[in-house]
């Protein structure tokens, strides 16, 4: 806990979800690639229910929704405690991505209508939702630059186009899709955002792409998607005609958040399980690994790294809720380079420090290593927000954009 964050509902909340995790689902974590998926989605069932019993069920929405109202700076917390149980954490309390930030954009932007189709159950967890931007024939990066189209004809939209990592896409009951309707505006006007359920005709599921050879399913999966002509009603647009880039940017700086401190929950697990070799593994009779000066050079980096990677997240949530995600866009940007980093590399010590132990399923620190390298480009490559930041700390100084 960082005291200058805890508010009072925090003081018992985050110690009693802690040992909810501690007790109910790390110790499902031994069997994680040994069980079949199918069953652990049978286990972590039974441990919603625990967790609607509770009161923590959508815990991130507002009151009027069934959540507690936290806000992202709380919330931001909480997920922390979540992800030091990585896999089932965000799903047992139901705000997994993509779910979180589709309810989210839904509950801020969609009409009543929609709301009470696909919002509802959605929150009440009985069904899953994906969200299909990203393009493989344009850069990902670039949210602008888009090929699938929806065109108005009567009282539908008709979609076409070629979506791949949507995020979770298999077993997911309706997809939120990017795509183009004015072609001819500006850029960052030309999007919209609808919802397209997943058995409309034309809805082609291709498959789940693999990531570093996993395919992985259900949740824990990113499909390649194609859209050949499906027609949804025009009462399925997310806010207005054009509002998909503006929606993309609301949806991105909260999960951003959620996508960093979930980062720094993996990162203390990690570094639990490097301390706990070092402490504990003898190389010669009296002499442990922790008694080597790297190793220890190991323990201090990840423990101040972490530690600065969580304040910053905290406190770019703490600006989002004062003044909005618009305004925190250079904070945003820096977190998410940095804490993606800083994962990867307490990952990586925390692998050498287990040696050849690392790099198998005797622990986790193999199969998050194998995750979480999509960190780095995940909701835009490092590069990309490195350059906005940059680009905007350099106009306060008076350099102008170059010319195109």
């Amino acid at each position: 806990m960082e005291a200058i964050f805890i508010t009072k509902r925090l003081e018992t909340l985050l110690p009693a979800i802690r040992e909810f995790v501690e007790t109910e689902l790390i110790p499902l974590e031994s069997e994680h690639t040994t069980r079949p998926f199918k069953e652990t989605e049978k286990i972590l069932s039974q441990k919603r229910v625990l967790v609607k019993q509770k009161g923590w069920w959508n815990l991130h929405l507002p009151t009027h929704e069934g959540g507690m109202g936290l806000t992202l700076c709380e919330f931001g917390q909480v997920s922390e405690i979540l992800s030091l149980s990585p896999y089932y954490g965000q799903y047992t309390f139901n705000a997994q991505p993509p779910d979180i930030g589709n309810t989210e954009m839904i509950s801020r932007f969609a009409s009543d209508e929609i709301k009470s189709t696909y919002l509802q159950p959605l929150l009440e967890g009985k069904i899953r939702s994906c969200f299909s931007m990203t393009e493989p024939e344009l850069a990902g990066s670039n949210p602008t630059r888009l090929a699938t189209t929806a065109v108005k004809e009567g009282n539908e939209y008709i979609i076409n186009g070629h979506k791949w990592f949507t995020s979770s896409a298999d077993g997911a009951s309706f997809a939120v899709v990017m795509a183009i309707t004015n072609p001819t505006a500006p850029p960052h006007e030309r999007a919209s955002m609808f919802i397209v359920p997943t058995d409309t005709p034309g809805f082609e599921f291709i498959r789940n792409i693999p990531v570093f050879g996993e395919a992985g399913e259900g949740w824990a999966s990113h499909a390649e998607i194609r859209y050949n002509n499906c027609r949804i009603p025009i009462n399925n647009i997310i806010g207005t005609e054009g509002s998909g880039f503006k929606l993309a940017q609301e949806r991105l700086g909260p999960g951003r958040i959620h996508h960093c401190m979930r980062w720094v929950g993996i990162a203390e697990k990690a570094f639990d399980l490097m301390c706990q070799r070092a402490a504990t593994r003898e190389i010669k009779e009296g002499e442990m690994l922790g008694h080597q000066q790297f190793i220890q050079g190991f323990i201090a980096e990840s423990r101040v790294e972490i530690d600065a990677a969580r304040l910053l997240v905290l406190r770019t949530a703490h600006n989002i809720d004062l003044y909005g995600a618009a305004a925190t866009r250079d904070q945003i940007a820096g977190i998410k380079f940095f804490v993606a980093n800083m994962v990867l590399k307490v990952l990586d010590r925390a692998i050498q420090v287990h040696g050849a132990m690392g790099l198998s399923d005797e622990t986790m620190l193999a199969n998050l290593f194998q995750h979480e390298r999509g960190a780095r480009i995940w909701d835009g490559a490092d590069e990309v927000h490195k350059q906005s930041l940059a680009l905007s700390i350099l106009k306060k100084y008076g350099m102008s954009r170059k010319n195109k």
